[in-house]
């Protein structure tokens, strides 16, 4: 993202006028990550932004995956769906590739009537974190690694998915991690991604070849949690359109293949004093400190009470299993890759934590504060973690849920975040979660009726 300072230097119009952008895309992430707004020619987008008049139902934030509304029982504000009001953050503005016209990007945020936020809006959960870390004078830095698939085109949800054809005419058949030659079959492909995401101006750092056939990850500068969190949802965007073009998918899906690994979310998380500039996770002499064995702690007690905010979907939980190097309990450990806390090997000052438990389905907003709550509340009731495991960590129980539903259970009862974030985002998140929940128990899969249908 461009530095902040000179971005509130100009205005939408100045901005808008330099760039010569014809339209603009209003965005709004819903409670899934996905992008859902409206698009305006410029000079409306001006006028609505001026007069503040940009609105949308408030009902948006209560969508269902499927794309239905989540309605809570004896709830007058559901049924009445008021507006929101839409501030458009300047700093998010961005050009949007590949458009005809020439388009820009902007990300909104949702107030109430009385200017107060929309409190159960995705970017405003993970500001209301980032405030609890300003309040101790820290700051929070993040990066996320992102993996996805590439697949063939496939209309018919049936069918599995197959990896595409390469450069050569032929697809990946077996495992290719970080594999050259394997990553230059999509050479084209690449390259256009990075030619958007440098339009875009997204601060990504490197893309290697993941393990699974045609799986990609892309490696984000570290950066502020808010800004990177938008990066991340313009980036799946951006990877979505880019494929399109060249006749495959984009899949960020947590587990899209039976046989194949599963996408992860890696987040890496340091803290650092905000007058000082130092990692806190570091003492002077540069060893680990106490506030970084007590973010830890706080991981370990309070992510598996939180894994639908990471582990969103039915699908999430396909993806935690110890055979595709996914992890399935809260170990932590210097450069162990079993552990679902892994410490990369570092100097004192960039001495941070990848929690290696969310997807690439989740939505990233939610999945950096779920981590960055709970290693909030490490700190402040000082939580000491176990022993570090310097062995396979999947010899120690499973701690994550293995179902959505196991995992809903225990959210809904976990006071201690709740208390922190909200109540209502708690309450809609939670609805809906257990609306897609029921969606999926009605379907009927090709599993049942291959095995039952002539059989039972």
């Amino acid at each position: 993202m461009p530095d902040s300072t000179e971005t509130k230097s100009l205005s939408f119009e100045s901005w808008i006028r330099e760039h010569g952008i014809g339209e603009v895309e209003c965005l709004v992430p819903d409670m899934n990550g996905i992008v859902r707004g409206k698009v305006f020619p410029a000079q409306k987008f001006l006028k609505s932004e001026r007069d503040g008049t940009l609105r949308i139902p408030s009902s948006i934030y209560a969508l269902t995956v499927t794309g239905e509304y989540a309605e809570e029982e004896n709830d007058d504000a559901s049924v009445l769906d008021p507006d929101v009001i839409l501030r458009p953050d300047l700093t998010t503005i961005r050009v949007a590739p590949g458009y005809r016209t020439p388009t820009a990007f902007v990300i909104a945020d949702g107030y109430r009537g009385d200017n107060s936020p929309y409190e159960i809006a995705p970017r405003h959960v993970l500001k209301t974190v980032v405030g609890l870390y300003e309040a101790q004078g820290w700051s929070p830095v993040i990066a996320p690694e992102l993996e996805f698939y590439l697949t063939q085109i496939n209309p018919d949800p049936d069918l599995p998915l197959m990896p595409p054809a390469g450069r050569s005419g032929r697809p990946e058949t077996a495992p290719q991690p970080y594999g050259l030659e394997a990553i230059t079959e999509y050479e084209d492909l690449i390259e256009n991604i990075y030619e958007d995401a440098e339009m875009a101006e997204l601060q990504i750092d490197t893309l290697i070849h993941e393990s699974g056939t045609a799986q990609l990850e892309i490696n984000f500068n570290h950066g502020a949690p808010v800004g990177l969190a938008d990066q991340v949802v313009l980036f799946k965007r951006l990877v979505r359109q880019v494929a399109l073009s060249h006749k495959v998918y984009a899949t960020f899906m947590a587990k899209p293949m039976s046989q194949q690994p599963g996408s992860a979310m890696h987040i890496h998380q340091s803290v650092v004093d905000t007058k000082t500039g130092k990692n806190i996770f570091s003492r002077a002499d540069g060893h680990s400190s106490p506030a970084f064995h007590h973010f830890i702690g706080g991981l370990q007690k309070y992510l598996p009470q939180v894994v639908p905010m990471f582990a969103p979907n039915v699908n999430s939980y396909r993806r935690m299993h110890p055979s595709f190097a996914a992890p399935i309990n809260l170990q932590w450990g210097i450069d162990n890759r079993t552990c679902g806390l892994r410490v990369p090997i570092s100097d004192g000052q960039n001495r941070r934590v990848e929690n290696r438990l969310p997807g690439a389905d989740a939505n990233p907003y939610l999945a950096i504060a779920a981590s960055l709550v709970c290693g909030y509340i490490g700190m402040m009731e000082k939580i000491e973690p176990t022993e570090a495991v310097s062995t396979n960590a999947y010899r120690h129980a499973r701690t994550i849920p293995r179902t959505l539903e196991e995992a809903l259970d225990r959210f809904v009862n976990c006071a201690p975040v709740r208390n922190l974030l909200s109540g209502a985002f708690f309450d809609t998140f939670a609805t809906i979660k257990t609306a897609e929940l029921e969606a999926y128990r009605a379907v009927i899969s090709s599993w049942e009726r291959d095995h039952l249908l002539l059989k039972v």
